[in-house]
């Protein structure tokens, strides 16, 4: 039997396994039944811990409810940020992940992230060809979507509505993640602007379809539009499980993610009985 935790950050769910000590492994189609909210635990993201190589605290994998391994979950960084803190005692400590390494703070039960400075290049996103990356259009069947494309270690593309509690999430969700302006897919973001310090996003991830919440996604929202001139640089990302503080300075410099996580419960799993 393998042990697991189950944690969420504002109900973006995760199914954690650490490797420090003990090797866990398993093939794309068992993270999917892992992820498996009915025939298995449930999750939006198997997550796994594994020692760094080059001096980091941890080293985190990420892998999304379809079995796809992706660059970076913002969420899922609190999450194990918190719990290595609390095992080792510190108030800050370093993950290593694909998309590049981040920076998780304690402090006052909420866990800051250290985001990394988000890249707007076209190759970087990565996009099919170059545009302007602040505002573009892509063509779906016979409309016209206009969004921002981000990096924040993965690619996403945010869509400014009047009223995100009914943009069709569902309905265009799916294929803006897959337009072939996106060679490797993305992250789709629905966000209104409340004021110039409160953003109201819903998101459809890569991979994982509707989330209650999405920490990469909040961030690239709040760039977004400071990079539009939409908002100030610390703007409350209002989610469908709850909220996040995003801050960022301009430039170069990195994105702070603010936010709480929490640790549902503890179990085993027999990744036998999968095979």
């Amino acid at each position: 039997m393998t042990p697991f935790l189950k944690m969420h950050g504002l109900g973006n769910d995760f199914v954690v396994f650490d490797a420090r000590n003990r090797p866990v492994s398993f093939s794309r189609a068992e993270t999917c039944a892992i992820a498996d909210r009915r025939l298995g635990i449930g999750c939006d993201q198997v997550i796994v811990i594994e020692n760094s190589a080059n001096g980091a605290d941890a080293r985190m994998r990420i892998y999304n409810a379809d079995g796809g391994e992706v660059e970076s979950c913002g969420n899922a960084a609190r999450c194990v940020g918190n719990l290595l803190m609390r095992e080792i005692g510190r108030d800050c400590i370093r993950l290593d992940t694909e998309g590049g390494p981040l920076v998780c703070h304690a402090s006052g039960g909420r866990i800051t992230v250290d985001m990394g400075v988000p890249r707007f290049n076209w190759r970087d996103i990565p996009l099919s060809n170059e545009v302007d990356t602040p505002s573009f259009t892509i063509k779906l069947d016979d409309h016209a979507i206009a969004g921002s494309a981000v990096s924040m270690g993965n690619p996403h593309f945010v869509v400014f509505l009047e009223n995100a509690e009914t943009a069709p999430v569902a309905e265009l969700g799916p294929a803006i993640e897959r337009h072939p302006m996106f060679p490797e897919r993305t992250n789709v973001e629905f966000a209104e602007v409340m004021a110039s310090d409160r953003l109201r996003m819903r998101v459809w991830e890569r991979g994982a379809g509707i989330t209650r919440a999405c920490g990469t996604g909040a961030c690239a929202s709040a760039v977004a539009a400071q990079r539009r001139g939409l908002c100030g640089k610390k703007v409350e990302v209002m989610l469908d499980g709850g909220a996040l503080t995003i801050e960022w300075q301009g430039g170069n410099a990195s994105v702070l993610m603010t936010g709480p996580a929490a640790l549902s419960f503890r179990g085993e799993i027999d990744l036998g009985a999968l095979r």
